[in-house]
């Protein structure tokens, strides 16, 4: 009843909040699910706080004798706790746990002092101790008894012996290095033993707690005959020092003892004497030498002195006793013990500085410079460790993160001590960088260029734009979107397109170089972030030029027939400058470099053409014997490949003046050797003339009856009327080559050449140039004339 109400009384004592610590005390021995304390109330915790911040007791090395109840923010008892188990002889007896609340990560550090009851009495290890006592042994003399051991500690452990009965031994108590007594029973009466042959004594050990308890111990005394000299130590206290961890069967050190006494009564033996710790299971003494060996294995860690009470006595029974204090060399033979206490698993790169990734608690049970501890971690990662408080850990953000340039990181933790050699722990945490759409798409190149060759095919893909994002997964997911502007007027949609996921450009249209030579556009890589990040680059697209179009001669201009306009006197040198072609190319490059040949000549001794320039020379001397009539058919070629031509023939006449031209088409020839003759060349003149004219009456007339029957067939039948449009009827403005518009060239001319008229138009309008080479040319040749101006690739309209 009174053990129930002292579990009952608790004292809890809360010490200040001192950097997330409280301190608390409480009694052994309490019922589980007893209430230690209020600790959210005392650590001013909010209890959704605890919930959200899955808040947990981390207990270390220790058993979990306490849980915590989030939905109350208390602490209960979780397991029995006994003193003596968790803590031994150590005082003050505490548990040291750690509260954890995450998101964010928070510490609080939780000290529970275990008091001691009075629990536990004392008890000696033998219930009954036998002497042998000479009934000479001399007033004073000592006996050493075994001691009472009390698992309670303070007033509620051994405080006291009683000897009974008196009437010839006195009990001496002496206190001792380690805190505990001495127990001697002193002679203080001499011995009879033909008065008294056998002595029962009883040895009480009483504690200080309430109520009291005690044990006893049956002390027998057989008074033997005469032993009047009792053994004696050479050194009331011996000291040695031993390494921890020192092998089996190490000797520590050897005691000895004399005994004036001869024979059988001077023979000593040693022993250990009992105590509190079972020393007997790590120490040896040899009965007959006093070498005291080791047996058992030493951990400072645990146990840091011993002494080692020991005993001489001879064969009268009679005792000396000695100490022997072992000082334990502690070795560093315990690693750093790293202990992840909360980590987290991934973490945003666009994270604050000194934003806690992970929590750690590091020990080592080593004392002194072995025991302390530093940690460090890898040099190469943008984080840093920081000692929150004393064994605990925390690992920051040290810079900011860039998921690009990494996206997770190995932390490797090591921690080392400071003794010699030195030993170290690590642990590696893998913790992953989540991306963030801090990175705009990247194009290649900071413009592009493009080729086209004209007259392609709709649909054509010209080129591909190609766009980088360092970012990963939906925000590194490039479309391409094509931006709106126009060219020329018309939207620039009309002109190419884009695909949005490849990025290929293709062509709307069909390109014509003489109507466009180039144009540009934006083109906007956008990622699939939120909210999305964008960049554009500019695309020039360029038309190539094809050898599409044929050179057009400007000058001399055709008619149906051949030109009459150059004139050459027969006093023209070498060299003299006869007349020029000019043509040009719509075409532009190497399509429009054109080159003159003369393809036909009535003397190709007497002219040249230029194959640059087209400029029409003599090559020799004219003479008298040179017909007045030279026709040159002048072919023109550009540099395409394949290459176009057109010709163009020049008339020229041989002649001082006009006026010999004229006669020259209109009178008979005056040669010098038929003079007498010119009445009937003139007569002939004028008969092939007459004969001319009819024939031309006839052809003229048959071809118009010929053309009104055709007329009249197409007109009864249901074929659909196709209009003809001569060759180069309408061509593309804006071309931009040798000829920057197009001429069209309309050419009438009749039977009468003096009656013709010449006209050049302006560009895109109707011109009319009437020529008649000769009045005595043939309709034969003036039709094959006109039908090589009718072929398609003559640059000539006729009409």
């Amino acid at each position: 009843m009174m053990r129930r109400q002292v579990l009952l009384f608790i004292l809890i004592t809360c010490a200040t909040v001192v950097f997330g610590q409280v301190s608390y005390s409480i009694p052994e021995e309490m019922e589980k699910g007893s209430l230690v304390c209020n600790v959210a109330q005392d650590l001013g915790v909010d209890l959704k706080r605890l919930k959200s911040g899955r808040a947990r007791i981390h207990s270390g090395d220790s058993a979990e004798y306490v849980e915590l109840n989030r939905d109350r923010g208390v602490l209960l008892i979780k397991e029995r706790i006994d003193r003596e188990t968790l803590c031994g002889e150590t005082t003050p007896c505490a548990l040291h746990l750690q509260m954890i609340v995450e998101n964010p990560m928070e510490l609080f550090r939780i000290t529970i002092e275990i008091t001691d009851m009075n629990d536990n009495a004392p008890s000696f290890a033998s219930s009954e101790k036998r002497f042998e006592i000479s009934e000479s042994a001399v007033i004073g003399s000592k006996f050493v008894l075994e001691k009472a051991i009390d698992a309670d500690i303070g007033e509620n452990g051994l405080q006291s012996y009683s000897l009974k009965p008196t009437n010839n031994f006195a009990l001496k108590l002496e206190n001792q290095a380690d805190g505990s007594k001495k127990v001697e029973m002193v002679l203080q009466k001499p011995l009879d033993r033909e008065q008294q042959e056998q002595i029962s004594l009883l040895l009480t050990a009483l504690d200080g707690g309430q109520p009291r308890m005690s044990g006893t111990m049956q002390i027998t005394v057989n008074v033997l005959d005469a032993n009047d000299n009792a053994p004696v130590f050479t050194k009331s206290l011996y000291k040695a020092t031993i390494t921890e961890n020192a092998p089996k069967g190490t000797s520590v050190l050897t005691v000895s003892a004399s005994d004036k006494d001869g024979g059988s009564n001077g023979e000593i033996s040693y022993a250990i004497s009992n105590s509190k710790r079972r020393l007997s299971d790590l120490f040896h003494i040899d009965r007959n030498t006093g070498k005291v060996i080791l047996i058992g294995e030493i951990d400072y860690e645990k146990a840091k002195l011993f002494q080692i009470d020991i005993e001489a006595i001879d064969n009268g029974g009679l005792s000396d006793s000695s100490k022997i204090l072992v000082d334990i060399i502690d070795v560093n033979d315990n690693s750093p013990q790293i202990k992840i206490l909360s980590k987290s698993d991934t973490i945003l790169e666009d994270s604050l500085d000194n934003t806690v990734t992970a929590m750690l608690s590091v020990n080592d049970p080593d004392s002194d410079r072995n025991g302390e501890v530093k940690c460090h971690i890898n040099d190469d990662i943008p984080f840093k460790i920081q000692n929150t408080m004393n064994g605990f850990y925390s690992i920051v953000t040290e810079v900011a993160l860039d998921r690009e340039a990494a996206s997770q990181y190995n932390i490797t933790v090591t921690c080392s001590d400071e003794g010699v050699p030195s030993l170290s722990s690590s642990v590696t945490l893998n913790l992953h960088i989540s991306d963030v759409n801090d990175n705009a798409p990247v194009f290649e190149r900071s413009s592009y260029e493009a080729y086209i060759v004209e007259n392609n095919t709709p649909g054509l893909s010209i080129f591909t734009v190609k766009a980088r994002d360092a970012d990963w997964n939906q925000n590194a997911r490039v479309s391409y979107i094509l931006e709106d502007s126009s060219v020329n007027g018309v939207p620039v949609s009309s002109y190419v397109s884009v695909s949005a996921d490849s990025g290929v450009i293709h062509a709307v249209r069909s390109f014509d170089y003489e109507q466009i030579k180039h144009f540009h556009f934006s083109v906007k890589a956008q990622d699939g972030g939120s909210p999305p990040l964008s960049s554009n680059v500019t695309v020039k697209i360029l038309i190539q030029d094809q050898n599409d179009n044929p050179p057009q001669v400007l000058y001399p201009v055709q008619t149906g027939g051949s030109v009459v306009g150059e004139m050459v006197p027969r006093s023209a040198d070498v060299g003299y400058l006869v007349s020029k072609v000019v043509a040009v190319d719509v075409d532009s490059g190497q399509n429009a470099w054109l080159s003159y040949k003369l393809q036909k000549a009535t003397d190709r001794a007497l002219f040249e053409v230029g194959l640059q320039n087209g400029e029409i020379r003599t090559i020799r001397q004219v003479t008298d014997k040179d017909p007045v009539n030279q026709k040159l058919t002048v072919i023109v070629e550009d540099n395409g490949q394949p290459s176009r031509s057109a010709t163009v023939i020049v008339n020229v006449a041989v002649a001082d003046s006009f006026s010999e031209v004229m006669s020259e088409f209109t009178d008979f020839k005056q040669d010098k050797e038929y003079n007498d003759n010119l009445t009937f060349y003139l007569v002939l003149a004028l008969a092939v003339v007459s004969f001319l004219f009819i024939t031309c009456l006839v052809v003229i007339i048959s071809v118009k009856i010929y053309r009104w029957r055709q007329s009249r067939v197409l007109y009864h039948s249901n074929l659909p009327v196709i209009p003809y449009y001569p060759p180069r009827y309408s061509d593309t403005l804006g071309g931009t080559g040798t000829l920057q518009h197009v001429y069209n060239y309309e050419v009438c001319r009749t039977t009468d050449s003096r009656k013709s008229d010449c006209k050049f138009g302006r560009a895109g309008s109707q011109n009319v140039l009437i020529m008649d080479p000769s009045s005595t040319a043939t309709m034969q040749r003036m039709q094959s004339e006109k039908n090589i101006l009718d072929e398609p690739d003559s640059p000539l309209e006729v009409c």
